[in-house]
């Protein structure tokens, strides 16, 4: 049994070590590196550190919350959804949190592709089956059986393989680095750091799927450490620093793959194998959440009940699917969209939080045939996203685009609050009720 359609027991939860190496699969993405080096040749390295900064101090609160509350209650972002949108208003938030974790794995997956392309010839999409295919066995288990073990092992070959490729591009280049300026926004370029970030708050909804899997006596370090500042602290800040490193020295585009050419230029063949295993940590998790997604959407619209590794391969065929098309004219869009949805969901999840003020007896309500099919939360977070969407889009004030995230949070965050005092959400009064929705939730 997936329960990625029920709360989950105390019973179920894993240790503190095992999640947190699930967890920090993540920390090794090249994405990250990317990022850094993207915003650093917009605003400057100064301006892209002041924004970084201000970044890792927001996620590492925001995710602090989220983890804490997932962990207390063992939701999904699905079965929470549902609380805060109505059955049918879940279904939204599920496909796009599905689609965003297949997007992912696409994106990490093809560069995986690519470097092994590059470095050996052949047929790319046979790089691209073989990506795919590796990575699915490798996530079949689930978080307690096997992703913590995966990523523990993997974690210390990355670490010692970036800084490798840190001490060869020092030792090759010396201190005769450009760094990047960047050039002018029309507002400070520390905001527009910050924003380039906000774009990335799928970890948001990352860290709740991820969170309910912690026990009750390890909130604090998962809050602090797991998916807190510790981890965006090393994630956002040394990764995009090095990045911005290595790209800098060795004067490659500032693309994804460009942070791949870099990687192969100061290692060679051993640039070749951190790559495949930063790109192998963090598809790990993007395949579980896809799968794990997808369970509940078919669970929720079609009644279909399935174990889930089947999903687990629906998602690699999905994703293979999408490789063979011109994936990137339509995945940055695309990822845009979603990121306005996602921005908004969490505004609406951290005032449901602080206005509920949830301890282990107050748990929202979860079960379908006590909730509305759509409620007053839906309409906020579409009319919020609606709103982004439009900003985003529009070229007419192109300063408003830029504050396009900010803007949806403010509304959707004030919105919810309005409806929410006027039709506030169900709760399930006691934490015995949770078993009874255990039993209705099919």
């Amino acid at each position: 049994m997936s329960y990625s359609d029920y709360v989950l027991t105390p019973g179920q939860r894993t240790g503190r070590l095992s999640l947190a190496m699930a967890w920090w699969a993540l920390f090794s993405a090249m994405f990250w590196l990317y990022i850094a080096v993207a915003s650093a040749q917009t605003v400057g390295i100064t301006n892209t550190i002041i924004g970084m900064a201000l970044t890792i101090a927001t996620y590492g609160a925001i995710n602090a919350v989220l983890s804490r509350y997932g962990a207390r209650t063992g939701l999904t972002v699905e079965l929470f959804s549902r609380s805060l949108f109505g059955v049918l208003g879940s279904a939204l938030a599920t496909l796009i949190f599905a689609a965003t974790a297949i997007y992912y794995a696409v994106f990490e997956g093809a560069i995986i592709a690519a470097a092994f392309h590059s470095y050996f010839g052949g047929n790319l999409k046979l790089w691209y089956a073989l990506v795919v295919l590796y990575a699915l066995p490798l996530v079949a288990g689930g978080v307690q059986n096997w992703l913590d073990r995966l990523n523990g092992w993997l974690l210390p070959v990355y670490s010692i393989g970036i800084v490798a490729a840190v001490i060869a591009t020092a030792a090759h280049h010396g201190s005769g680095i450009a760094w990047p300026h960047g050039g002018s926004t029309g507002m400070p370029g520390w905001l527009s750091s910050y924003l380039i970030y906000m774009g990335v708050y799928i970890m948001m909804m990352y860290t709740f799927d991820y969170a309910r899997f912690g026990r009750a006596e390890d909130e604090g370090f998962h809050a602090s450490v797991t998916f807190g500042w510790v981890f965006y602290l090393l994630t956002f800040g040394l990764n995009g620093l090095i990045g911005i490193y290595l790209v800098s020295a060795w004067g490659v585009a500032g693309t994804e793959t460009g942070v791949v050419d870099a990687m192969i230029k100061s290692l060679g063949f051993g640039g070749l194998l951190v790559i495949l295993v930063s790109q192998t940590r963090i598809n790990s998790a993007n395949y579980y959440l896809a799968s794990s997604n997808l369970d509940a959407l078919a669970t929720r619209l079609f009644r279909l009940v399935l174990p889930r590794w089947v999903f687990v391969i629906v998602a690699g065929v999905i994703a293979y699917l999408l490789m063979l098309t011109d994936v990137l004219s339509y995945l940055l869009k695309a990822l845009a969209w979603q990121g306005v949805f996602v921005t908004a969901w969490v505004g609406i999840a951290l005032v449901y939080i602080a206005l509920a003020r949830p301890t282990s007896e107050v748990l929202p309500e979860v079960r379908r045939d006590r909730l509305q099919p759509v409620a007053a939360g839906a309409v906020v977070w579409v009319l919020a996203s609606g709103v982004g969407i439009w900003l985003t889009q529009q070229t007419a004030y192109p300063r408003l685009a830029e504050l396009a995230p900010l803007i949806t949070l403010a509304l959707s965050a004030g919105g919810y609050a309005a409806v929410a005092r006027v039709a506030p959400p169900a709760v399930l009064p006691s934490a015995e009720q949770v078993h009874v929705a255990e039993q209705q939730m099919a």
